[in-house]
């Protein structure tokens, strides 16, 4: 299925003890449906607050589903207006949303100016930045894998190896500046810690230098702050077979 979803009254996508979750909706809506219980298993994890405009998720189910169209339509009318769900349709049994993604792309939105109507897609920074002084330190991101600097600390991954394609700064048609990138994988808090580290970059508070050296410090704490969930959503997620996309 492909859908996507506002974070900001969710605890993340994935299923939370006592907390509400994007995966909880969807499953217990799915499952309803189904008259089965049914697990879904996502693309990847989002953090609390976060939005994704594209995501893939997967189920296996033992009976043939001849209307997945009716399916998707009912499945909408049952789930809360900040989650929809584009498409449901069929796959071979082997597709897997999360290990068949080649690579993942986040955005972050800054608002430079007050601005009434993005309070809740963009982070409000009313100094001016120096945005290709950014640019530069960001342009470091693709020269190294291990980013332990900008990962949230005690988490149980095995590597903090990502493989970082793209990364830029832009302004939109909203004039809002959008830090865009694209990677292979991402660690908790990642992108986050990315952006309020280069934040510091753009205010003078930290050199294009000071930047390389928190990345190859491999130390959280000589990172920046994280910068708000809200302005942060996952963009795409692209796939090298068929499997998934539709």
């Amino acid at each position: 299925m492909r859908m996507a979803y506002s974070g900001l009254n969710y605890h993340g996508y994935q299923i939370q003890p006592e907390a509400d979750s994007v995966q909880a909706r969807v499953e217990h809506c799915l499952s309803t449906l189904l008259g089965n219980t049914v697990s879904i298993t996502g693309c990847g994890r989002t953090d609390t607050g976060v939005s994704a405009r594209c995501y893939y998720a997967h189920f296996d189910f033992e009976n043939a589903i001849d209307d997945t169209e009716t399916l998707c339509r009912k499945l909408n009318s049952f789930l809360p207006n900040d989650i929809v769900v584009f498409k449901i349709w069929p796959t071979n049994s082997e597709a897997h949303a999360r290990f068949d993604a080649v690579s993942r792309t986040y955005r972050y939105y800054i608002a430079q100016q007050k601005d009434p109507f993005h309070l809740n897609d963009a982070y409000f920074v009313p100094v001016k930045l120096n945005v290709p002084l950014m640019q530069e330190a960001a342009d470091i991101l693709l020269e190294y894998t291990d980013f332990t600097s900008f990962s949230k600390l005690h988490t149980q991954v095995k590597t903090n190896n990502c493989r970082i394609i793209e990364v830029n700064w832009t302004f939109n048609a909203d004039k809002l500046l959008v830090f865009s990138i694209t990677a292979d994988r991402f660690l908790r808090n990642m992108v986050r810690a990315i952006v309020g580290t280069l934040i510091e970059v753009g205010r003078g508070n930290m050199t294009v230098d000071g930047f390389r050296n928190v990345i190859e410090a491999k130390d959280r704490c000589t990172a920046g702050f994280s910068v708000p969930a809200h302005a942060l959503f996952l963009e795409n997620v692209c796939y090298d077979n068929n499997l998934m996309m539709s």
